[in-house]
């Protein structure tokens, strides 16, 4: 045999656009599925480093595809099958176009599919591009109810501006914190020089953040930060992978030593979604381009496969109780 061996082969998978197989969803308007998976290259890239994780939904796909023909089979990271019912699934609506001329346009094109998304009573799993995408995620969920962000991330992204932009990925809690329906900001996995100018930290304190730094997750676990969620809350996740340790994830734009876990941000998921309702979920931040061996985008792939599965466990305890 001259093929190389992979896991492909050794599980009989199948070439599929979408993630893990994914049935796929072109038209937001024939959404029906209670959970919707969503590529979004970039919103508002500062000019000195261009849209540098735009490539990440494609690779993300490409890292779990050799799983295809494993979508039903156990997943012990979650303890049994990724949807625990045929009618709770994810589906894969594909990529948003990415104009690299008109942020405007892309930021626009963010909201409003968000906004259809959620009119169907979707869930969206966001799959980025770079961190200045939740800022138009977060502006879509403006209506009735209020929401806390867990935002799990090793900087607080709370700058007014930098290189003269106040929609880049450096401001985007800063914006968050000023939508009238973000009512409370949990912030988890700080570390490491760069982090923050002590002024924005001093702002975010004042506003009245929870900050756990990632020094605080080995040392302490994670209940204290669960603790602040409240019961029934609604629920908005934004996960920046460098958030994560860079030996499991280095596929990021800046590594950082310390970061946390596999388990420790999958039980951060987990308990957040015990405590209230996750309403959307953003894993941006990954750059392919910088990856080693795909290792960051197989431990990435992964915990969005297991997320769905902690969605749809949700999602089917909701109807139960209805």
């Amino acid at each position: 045999m001259n093929e190389k061996a992979s896991l492909s082969a050794l599980f009989g998978a199948n070439s599929s656009s979408t993630f893990l197989g994914l049935d796929k969803c072109d038209d937001l308007e024939l959404l029906n599925s209670p959970i919707a998976l969503i590529g979004m290259p970039c919103a508002t890239p500062y000019e000195s480093v261009g849209p540098y994780c735009k490539n990440a939904p494609r690779a993300l796909r490409e890292s779990i595809s050799s799983l295809n023909a494993n979508i039903d089979r156990h997943n012990f990271d979650i303890n049994g099958k990724i949807f625990v019912d045929d009618e709770i699934r994810a589906v894969d609506c594909g990529d948003l176009p990415y104009d690299e001329d008109n942020f405007q346009l892309n930021r626009e094109r963010i909201f409003r599919t968000i906004k259809k998304i959620l009119k169907k009573n979707s869930i969206p799993i966001v799959i980025g591009g770079d961190d200045s995408i939740p800022i138009p995620v977060f502006q879509a969920f403006e209506g009735a109810e209020k929401y806390t962000i867990l935002q799990i991330d090793a900087h607080i992204d709370w700058r007014k501006s930098h290189m003269s932009e106040t929609l880049g990925l450096s401001s985007t809690m800063r914006r968050a914190s000023e939508m009238s329906h973000i009512e409370q900001i949990i912030q988890v996995g700080s570390r490491g020089l760069g982090s923050a100018h002590s002024d924005d930290l001093s702002d975010a304190l004042n506003w009245g953040i929870n900050l756990f730094t990632a020094y605080d997750v080995h040392s302490n676990g994670i209940k204290d930060i669960l603790d602040t969620i409240p019961e029934q809350s609604n629920i908005i996740i934004s996960l920046d992978v460098d958030a994560l340790d860079p030996s499991i994830v280095p596929g990021v734009i800046g590594r950082t030593p310390g970061g946390l876990t596999y388990f420790q941000t999958l039980d951060l998921i987990k308990g957040a979604s015990k405590k209230g309702q996750i309403c959307g979920i953003n894993f941006v931040e990954f750059m392919p381009e910088v990856d080693v061996d795909g290792l960051g985008a197989l431990t990435t792939s992964r915990l969005i496969a297991a997320t769905m599965g902690i969605l749809s466990r949700q999602q089917y305890k909701n109807n139960v109780s209805d």
